[in-house]
């Protein structure tokens, strides 16, 4: 299998040589929030994007900051048949965003490895229009090859990219999966999860790099298992208990 190994190296050697200055950015980004004593919203479009808002959120290593926006009738975890034909109906995406209020400069970073379908763009939009300000990642090779008229499409036909005040693309290929395996023709083992991850925690860490630049003490969480790692969290579970929801 060390093609594949090959596969998701050069994924990651892209997002890296390409993307690093977006990335910067982003924790820049970040840093302000945080600086202005706001969320960090973070959310995923949709399937297995979704497990990046997971990635994010309450994590060893993570910011105490982040806000997850959980659409839970679109992640995998509720039904796959089901949570396919919600990503493709208008209206959800932007109804999270006013459940979770956001609001005139917050942050909001969303995943999405193909951009285009309506809990993605209904999320964006809405955003938008509330002043937040967006980091999307997303994969620019969709954006060039999905078909217009295709029916996952948002009906405005549009893609997140052209809501993004930030875009960073994850080198998603289109169709997600392309590693084959000798004599059969069906694309396997897509790298879209491996490289987002990747992405989030380079935007944390360099956020917390740029924190320290500014003489601020990143609010970031230690493993709960470890010693005293309940007692060092407490103090930014009682800072932020009462504002992230899902706490």
């Amino acid at each position: 299998m060390h093609a594949y190994l090959q596969n998701v190296q050069s994924k990651l050697n892209a997002v890296e040589s390409s993307q690093a200055d977006a990335i910067r950015k982003a924790g820049v980004m970040i840093a302000d929030a945080y600086q202005a004593d706001r969320l960090v919203h973070v959310y995923g479009g949709g399937g297995h994007t979704v497990m990046m808002v997971c990635e994010m959120f309450f994590r060893a290593g993570g910011l105490a900051n982040v806000n997850p926006i959980f659409g839970h009738d679109i992640s995998p975890l509720c039904q796959a048949l089901k949570y396919l034909e919600i990503e493709r109906t208008t209206g959800y995406g932007a109804c999270l965003i006013r459940y979770y209020d956001l609001k005139k400069d917050d942050l909001l970073i969303i995943f999405h490895n193909i951009g285009f379908n309506p809990t993605t763009i209904d999320a964006a939009e809405e955003a938008k229009k509330r002043g937040a300000k967006i980091i999307a990642v997303s994969s620019s090779d969709w954006q060039k090859k999905l078909p217009e008229g295709h029916h996952i499409r948002h009906p405005s036909g549009k893609h997140l990219f052209e809501y993004a005040d930030l875009k960073i693309d994850d080198a998603n290929p289109f169709g997600d999966a392309d590693y084959l395996v000798e004599g059969y023709d069906v694309a396997l083992a897509p790298t879209s999860t491996i490289v987002d991850a990747y992405i989030a925690h380079r935007m944390v860490i360099e956020a917390v790099a740029e924190m320290k630049r500014r003489g601020l003490e990143p609010p970031i969480f230690r493993s709960a298992n470890l010693p005293g790692g309940d007692d060092f969290n407490a103090r930014l579970l009682e800072r932020y208990r009462n504002r992230v929801k899902d706490l």
